[in-house]
């Protein structure tokens, strides 16, 4: 029976997959948790220990269907990135579910995770804009196993929403994956959709091999949980939490903010109700045997997770790229918020009268000026780009205007130290910074998309920056290799869908990279 939760939760809904358990995890990869630390990354598809990259190519046209969509694989060497090794894959992909329609987005949204528990991370791909039936951008979410030939198309599996066919729901518009609890050896899967309705968590087994027909989801074993299963830290804490606020979710991240092996969970939007369009997020905390709900944080609709000061708890970090002023009529450049982690989560036990450390374009040392519509903080990711220690952060603004240039963007790049992020030597990129290919256009976006990386499992992070705009929407990502003193734009390099042979027309390519 479904069961109904606290309209404080309204507004998108979350499936929570389990991996079935097909093989014990090797010590290798049993109970990572799924942060941005270099030990916890899960994004090795073909097992060789480098991180390999799955970018998504929404807007891209296959089998002449505009919109269809595509996600691109590079496989990650001892030299990095290897594109000559890079597979195009989408729904007209033999094995993969469905076939390429017109508007399906498939690549819209990407995640990553040890699913099945063999050893070998799959891929999560959302194709929000899926019809099903006569029924319009109802949406799915597709995984492809991981396996030591890397991603493969066959066994792949279809997960439709549990709250059946709703047109418009979108589902599949958000993911992430990581090991939430020890119900299985493998991780799971959370997925988000787009709806204006009531939500749920469900708990479900996957199985490979597995695919979509009339009857509905292929995803076994569901059970929804109700309001008080994911606030269950009321039966361990001293108190019941208060509720959450009403909140639009947007996005996800995992990190293991409290130190205990698990992931834990932040959904973050926009609120609702009487003040709306103000960025807030919800802490679920994962353990051994379920995923609670323990406070709400200011900051969002952007998060991204990695240890700051390096003391072993993952922080949290939070972008409100159109954050309404305190006066709430105007609009600031971007704002992004940093919680610190610790033994009781990011805000420690303290909660929702905690504030972050806010930053903005503005903050000392910080390159730039904080302008309205920069969109600072509209994507953020964490990792050491100098190997001493504490993950640096990546902050996108495709907003920034360069010169006359409307909306040609911007990346920033933070340091890390023992006491927190700070702006001294910090450093930023536009299309027009010496060594960095092409140049400022209208539109470009550049730094839509950003994500650190290791490639080359070097323990240094390179900086993939993504410009969905490029070229009129044809799209494009930007390769910055990290030395001894962090990143560096000299030799950096580009590639975007028609580097492997795919269609790269409008198709958007970088509008999503796998944190």
């Amino acid at each position: 029976m479904r069961k109904h939760r606290s309209a404080a939760l309204a507004a998108a809904t979350l499936l929570l997959l389990t991996g079935a358990g097909i093989a014990t995890a090797p010590a290798a990869w049993a109970g990572v948790p799924g942060s941005t630390r270099a030990d916890d990354r899960n994004c090795d598809f073909d097992g060789d220990g480098f991180d390999d990259v799955l970018v998504g190519s929404p807007g891209a046209a296959v089998g002449g269907g505009r919109g269809a969509g595509l996600v691109t694989v590079q496989y990650g060497s001892p030299h990095g990135i290897d594109t000559r090794a890079g597979t195009v894959i989408s729904q007209n992909t033999t094995g993969v579910p469905g076939a390429a329609e017109a508007g399906d987005s498939f690549g819209a949204a990407v995640a990553t995770g040890d699913l099945d528990g063999d050893g070998y991370d799959d891929a999560v791909i959302g194709t929000p804009g899926e019809d099903i039936g006569t029924r319009a951008d109802v949406g799915g979410v597709i995984v492809l196993w991981g396996s030591p030939h890397g991603l493969v198309g066959s066994e792949s599996l279809w997960v439709d929403s549990l709250l059946g066919a709703v047109a418009g729901a979108r589902f599949g518009s958000a993911l992430a994956a990581a090991r939430f609890t020890a119900e299985t050896p493998g991780d799971q899967l959370i997925a988000l959709d787009r709806r204006g309705a009531e939500q749920h968590l469900f708990g479900a087994a996957l199985r490979p091999g597995e695919r979509r027909t009339d009857t509905g989801t292929r995803a076994h074993g569901a059970r929804p949980l109700d309001r008080a299963a994911v606030a269950g830290s009321g039966a361990r804490a001293a108190e019941e939490p208060p509720p959450p606020r009403d909140l639009v979710a947007k996005s996800l991240t995992t990190g293991d903010h409290d130190g205990n092996g698990f992931a834990d969970l932040v959904i973050s939007g926009v609120t609702t109700g009487a003040e709306p369009g103000h960025g807030w997020s919800w802490y679920l905390a994962g353990q051994s045997d379920s995923l609670d709900y323990r406070r709400e944080l200011r900051g969002g609709p952007v998060v991204a997770s990695g240890d700051i000061d390096g003391d072993g708890y993952d922080d949290l970090v939070t972008g409100e790229p159109h954050s309404p002023d305190d006066g709430g009529d105007t609009m600031t450049g971007g704002l992004v918020g940093v919680y610190r982690g610790g033994p009781d989560g990011p805000a420690g036990a303290t909660g929702v009268g905690t504030p972050p450390q806010w930053w903005t374009q503005d903050s000392p040392g910080v390159p730039g000026a904080s302008e309205r519509g920069d969109g600072w903080g509209a994507d953020l990711s964490l990792g050491d780009t100098n190997k001493d220690g504490y993950a640096d952060l990546a902050i996108g603004a495709p907003g920034e205007d360069n010169g006359t240039v409307a909306d040609a963007g911007m990346v920033t790049v933070l340091r890390g130290t023992a006491r927190g992020l700070t702006g001294t030597g910090a450093a930023s990129w536009t299309q027009n910074s010496p060594s960095v290919p092409g140049a400022v256009e209208k539109g470009d976006k550049f730094g839509g998309q950003v994500r650190l990386v290791d490639p080359n499992a070097d323990g240094r992070f390179g900086l993939l920056a993504a410009a969905p705009g490029e070229d009129t929407e044809d799209g494009c990502v930007w390769v910055f290799s990290a030395g001894t003193g962090g990143l560096t734009a000299t030799g950096s390099w580009t590639f975007n869908a028609g580097t492997f042979g795919g269609p790269y027309l409008d198709a958007r390519f970088g509008a999503a990279i796998d944190e």
